[in-house]
């Protein structure tokens, strides 16, 4: 099992000089989006540095959609720093109205913000449930935060408090988890630079400066009720031109499958991953409670990212098995299943018939054909009423939903949800 260096040892082996951090009073980072965004002193620039966090850099914010947009290979590293960003944006402003942020607060929601992603495995969200199983990434970055406040004295109390809902001023926990954080603030404008789909780019600092706090929940002003709704129909919008789109629906779905032929593999002792760590995923179903009490287990997930699955999928393009090894080739070279969109569930018999016509062209037998012919569901729903709704600040003084305060009815409509079905099969199978 690989053995982290503390921050301590770390801060030594590079500078020859004791963790005092006076390197580090002017640090700042060139964002694309934001321009220069400053590094505070102390906690969060140690946060930062650690090898735990530095992880961030090697895992993709979207996954595979760098397959149909490729400027898209931006990383859950620049996504933290930009939340970051924007909380220290919502904060001030807050501060600026009168409301009471001590400065203990104020970095422990810097910090919370800066950690809400740092459980993510690779890929994101691709293999979220599939190389771990029913284990929320956001569970594994509470056990990480605790990592870190072992570490640093306690530090983190707070922001634990903050991430887990807990704290007593609940507008800091709604700046991190809800319908109108910073989390989602920031990559859609994140997302939509990258990929370059200018229909997700929101106007982030008019809703920033816009937020209030009433009855210890966050409010925006009515003065904003158009910026949101553009954020809500451009999220919408998003999802299904990004996060959604068929061919990354239909590249995600092939890795799945890989991952599922390669555990099964392992499982029967046809397979050794030369990462010790990928390894011990492949073999084992680990529960939450593995990740609580069994330190080995969390730490060897956090020496996971993208390149260590992109190493072992590349050598398993040569693997005996036939199945996984062509599952891969078809992923190395982008050679992706072919993908139909249906407003309703895909017929039983329509999946059968293809497996059928897939078996006689490629001798697998039935249960290996389910591999290559998948079915699944899509829902998108940019506004949920009913959960942490998006409160308005009317000029009367009144608190009303923003369903209600607005008077265009899109949002209204962007409240419902659409589901979609899908088919995925290999492009040389037809009916």
């Amino acid at each position: 099992m690989h053995n982290y260096l503390n921050i301590e040892f770390l801060t030594m082996f590079m500078y020859g000089i004791p963790n005092t951090l006076s390197l580090n009073k002017r640090k700042i980072i060139n964002d694309p989006i934001y321009g220069f965004i400053r590094i505070p002193d102390g906690i969060i620039f140690r946060i930062i540095e650690h090898p735990y966090f530095q992880r961030l850099r090697r895992i993709n914010q979207l996954g595979l959609t760098d397959f149909v947009y490729p400027g898209a290979t931006h990383t859950r590293f620049h996504h933290a720093i930009g939340s970051m960003h924007l909380m220290d944006v919502a904060l001030t402003s807050l501060r600026n109205k009168g409301i009471d942020i001590s400065d203990d607060e104020f970095e422990s929601a810097l910090i919370t913000i800066l950690l809400h992603d740092i459980g993510h495995g690779p890929f994101s969200h691709a293999l979220e449930f599939s190389l771990i199983r029913g284990i929320e990434h956001e569970k594994i970055s509470a056990l990480i935060m605790q990592l870190f406040n072992q570490e640093m004295d306690k530090k983190l109390d707070i922001a634990l408090k903050i991430f887990r809902g807990t704290y007593p001023k609940k507008f800091l926990s709604q700046l991190v988890a809800s319908q109108l954080d910073v989390d989602r603030l920031d990559y859609l404008n994140r997302d939509s630079f990258f990929t370059g789909v200018s229909e997700g780019k929101i106007g982030f600092e008019r809703i920033l400066k816009m937020l209030n706090v009433r009855d210890n929940e966050i409010v925006v002003e009515e003065k904003a009720i158009y910026s949101i709704e553009n954020f809500l129909s451009s999220r919408r919008l998003m999802y299904w031109q990004v996060y959604l789109h068929k061919t990354t629906v239909a590249a995600e779905n092939l890795l799945i499958n890989i991952i599922k032929r390669a555990k099964r593999l392992a499982g029967k002792g046809k397979l050794t991953a030369r990462n010790r760590a990928l390894q011990l995923f492949l073999l084992n179903e680990y529960s939450l409670e593995d990740f609580q009490e069994e330190k080995d287990v969390l730490m060897a997930f956090l020496s996971l990212d993208d390149y260590d699955l992109w190493g072992a999928i590349k050598i398993w393009v040569d693997h005996d098995d036939r199945v996984l090894s062509e599952l891969c080739r078809m992923l190395v070279e982008r050679h992706l299943f072919k993908i139909d969109i249906y407003n309703r569930p895909v017929p039983k018999n329509k999946v059968d018939s293809l497996r059928k016509v897939f078996i006689e062209k490629f001798p697998v037998s039935k249960k290996d054909a389910s591999y290559f012919i998948n079915d699944g569901k899509l829902s998108n729903s940019a506004y949920e009423m009913g959960n942490s709704n998006i409160n308005v600040l009317m000029k009367n003084g009144d608190i009303v939903d923003i369903a209600s305060a607005s008077d265009l009815p899109n949002i209204k409509a962007l409240s419902k949800i659409v589901n979609k079905y899908y088919l995925c099969f290999p492009k040389s199978v037809s009916l």
